[in-house]
């Protein structure tokens, strides 16, 4: 409670408005993102059609051995950013432990914020922490897919299926599915964007909201006004 008040001291309020502001940025445009995409095209929705294009034509094959390795290979991309996260937080906990050589390096930026020691590890603490929600969420897309794979494998057979709606059911579910490994995934990659305005808090707070005002808008032209987008709803 003493450094947690001692911190409330040391911390500049430009810093708490951009700590503030960084966290209202982040979730925020997840919000805001989740509810435009019920009005108008995004790049999510729009893929996770395709998702579930792919599931009904699961249904046609007799075999489905390339539905398999394509999961596999997105397993595996969840698992690279999974794997890289742990070496990301590994960093950060050793920078913890030498928080003083870390400072000092710091400084030595142009421009950048001199601060204590205390505020610099409140700054590797909110930068640890949102690649610790990066790694819950690329886990987690890992699990999801590890049910779309065997959601494939139980499908019936092609001959089996005799009524359309069994058909167009399974497609409904196996895509479900799929689409909500892909928003974790999508979650664990947009915390890697934020992570780079949490950085830029180490030069200066300004510079951290212009950073998350920048990397806001970076989310939302790819989400919204991407060229891919475009493509996938010329289809």
């Amino acid at each position: 409670m003493q450094r947690f008040t001692e911190l409330l001291r040391l911390l500049p309020p430009v810093d708490w408005l951009a700590l503030v502001l960084f966290i209202a940025g982040w979730v925020g445009y997840a919000v805001f993102a989740r509810r435009r995409a019920r009005t108008r095209p995004s790049f999510l929705a729009s893929s996770n059609r395709v998702r579930r294009q792919w599931m009904l034509q699961t249904t046609f094959r007799e075999v489905r051995v390339l539905d398999g390795v394509v999961v596999q290979q997105m397993t595996a991309t969840s698992s690279f950013f999974a794997s890289t996260t742990i070496l990301i937080i590994g960093a950060l906990v050793a920078v913890l432990g030498a928080t003083e050589q870390a400072s000092e390096l710091v400084r030595e930026l142009p421009f950048a914020a001199r601060t204590s020691l205390l505020v610099f590890d409140l700054k590797l603490l909110v930068l640890g922490a949102v690649f610790v929600y990066a790694f819950f969420r690329f886990t987690w897309s890992i699990r999801q897919y590890s049910v779309g794979v065997l959601m494939v494998a139980a499908a019936p057979e092609a001959d089996a299926i005799t009524d359309e709606a069994q058909r167009q059911a399974f497609a409904d579910r196996a895509g479900r599915v799929m689409g909500l490994a892909a928003e974790s995934f999508n979650d664990g990659l947009r915390a890697y964007y934020m992570s780079f305005a949490a950085v830029s808090w180490f030069v200066s707070p300004w510079l951290m909201l212009a950073a998350t005002a920048a990397v806001v808008g970076v989310l939302y032209r790819r989400e919204f006004r991407s060229e891919v987008l475009s493509a996938l709803e010329s289809n």
